[in-house]
């Protein structure tokens, strides 16, 4: 007498139950996570204001630097030497360590020379991140 065994029905499905242990496991995180959040907000505290304080995430201005068909020097509409706008952006990068950016904007008769002594300036200054516009990028 031999006992036949049906093999047909073993491999015809596919096991659903560790599939729902972690559908289970993460919504317990999840009811657990938002628990402890609400915990933390539920506490009455006064926070203190801060008149003179700026935000942290804030972008630095763009720092430009004009240069008529002369070659004069131009710190937004103030016309500066080329010793004094070394200083303005050695100030300026003291300000925005590693995030200040310059834009050298040139005439289109402007010498070469004083296109190449902004740069200067800026390396100087400990500024790497500076961009020569030419006409028509504005």
């Amino acid at each position: 007498m031999s006992v036949k065994i049906d093999k047909g029905r073993l491999g015809g499905g596919l096991d659903l139950t560790p599939m729902i242990d972690v559908v289970f496991l993460l919504m317990i995180f999840f009811l657990v996570a938002s628990k402890l959040d609400e915990a933390d907000r539920s506490i009455d505290v006064v926070l203190p204001q801060a008149s003179a304080a700026k935000p942290l995430t804030s972008q630095p201005r763009e720092f430009v630097i004009n240069i008529d068909r002369t070659g004069n020097y131009f710190a937004g509409a103030k016309p500066v030497g080329l010793d004094e706008l070394g200083q303005l952006l050695r100030q300026t990068a003291a300000d925005n360590p590693e995030r200040q950016t310059v834009i050298v904007r040139a005439d289109e008769e402007t010498a070469h020379k004083f296109v190449v002594g902004a740069m200067d300036a800026c390396v100087k200054a400990g500024i790497d991140d500076y961009q020569v516009q030419s006409a028509g990028q504005d």
